[in-house]
């Protein structure tokens, strides 16, 4: 891999983490393929209608934002994964209580360089573990135990917090083990070896 590849697609997921969290959404375009699709919580499709229904949430006063850690990049060809520390946060009030939920883990990104230009064609997020604070600590939210236990562990505050928004929460995204995270990585060797094949039928 080029440096030069590693800068692009390292600048390409810090792109799309600054204008998503501060609404710029003309520009949050260039960072994906036409077809490119976004998986997350509570929105599982297209790239475009993730923008708009992000822009509409936003312009309702909903604020998600998202930090970045450490970067490793694994690229054949015209294709790479990307693997990204990150956290999510979301401020919205919890059984009447204004609280922040942080969730920790990883964008696995399946990305590809077409008319020499790198975009996103899956960005999928590895949720491992979360925690939900009360903005002011004098005052503590009275959680449904019940309905927080059946929550999956590795996004449970968060999903937690976007059901109360009124959101419908993917039960089975990949968590820092299991069988989702397996089938993710498995996608993602086909992703590469497919890109290994057709170097080779190049030839």
């Amino acid at each position: 891999m080029s440096i030069r590849d590693r800068q692009e697609i390292r600048e390409l997921v810090e792109n799309w983490a600054v204008w998503r969290d501060a609404g710029d959404w003309d520009r949050f375009a260039d960072v994906w393929h036409p077809d490119g699709v976004m998986q997350a919580t509570w929105f599982q499709g297209g790239w475009a209608e993730f923008a708009e229904v992000s822009r509409a949430g936003f312009e309702r006063g909903v604020r998600i934002t998202h930090f970045l850690g450490g970067s490793s990049v694994e690229q054949v060809g015209d294709r790479a994964i990307a693997q990204t520390k990150m956290t999510i946060t979301q401020r919205a009030d919890v059984e009447g209580v204004p609280c922040d939920v942080v969730c920790t883990g990883r964008f696995y990104d399946f990305l590809e360089r077409r008319d020499g230009r790198w975009g996103l064609v899956l960005r999928q997020p590895v949720y491992e573990r979360d925690r939900l604070d009360p903005v002011d600590p004098g005052r503590r939210p009275a959680l449904d135990r019940e309905r927080l236990d059946a929550l999956p562990e590795g996004y449970r505050h968060l999903a937690y917090l976007q059901e109360g928004l009124g959101y419908t929460v993917k039960p089975d995204m990949p968590q820092s083990t299991g069988p989702a995270l397996s089938a993710l990585y498995e996608r993602g060797r086909a992703w590469l070896d497919d890109a290994a094949s057709r170097e080779v039928r190049d030839v």
